[in-house]
């Protein structure tokens, strides 16, 4: 698992670069917020997290019943720990904006579209 890339994902480059083409400017992996988010917008508080659909547990409660227990504990720690981060965010006044693996994948043009509504919302 030290292997698996944390930052910089395929996934996040994606998103990365259509908000650059775009000619959006943001911070990546601020260190300084809980959860470390993938995507920051710090001056109108959005920050933007691109999960992996197994490793953050999309739709957990249907497939968690076929994990060994070393992997049930893994994913269901990231989904506490993920609540946690998000909460935490929200009460500092943050906007939270989760992209699912699927999502982008599916439909990229509607998960950047999910980014810049946040982003434009928040500049009026």
């Amino acid at each position: 698992m030290s292997r698996v890339s944390q930052k910089n994902t395929p996934l996040e480059k994606i998103i990365q670069r259509e908000l650059r083409k775009r000619g959006i400017k943001f911070s990546h992996h601020v260190k300084t917020l809980p959860g470390s988010p993938d995507i920051v917008f710090q001056d109108m508080k959005i920050a933007v997290f691109v999960d992996g659909d197994f490793w953050h547990g999309w739709r957990f409660p249907v497939w968690e019943h076929k994990l060994t227990s070393f992997w049930h504990k893994k994913i269901s720690t990231n989904r506490k720990r993920d609540q946690r981060n998000f909460r935490k965010l929200r009460s500092l006044g943050w906007r939270v904006i989760r992209i699912w693996q699927h999502q982008l994948i599916n439909n990229k043009e509607l998960s950047i579209q999910k980014i810049l509504q946040g982003v434009s919302h928040r500049r009026r």
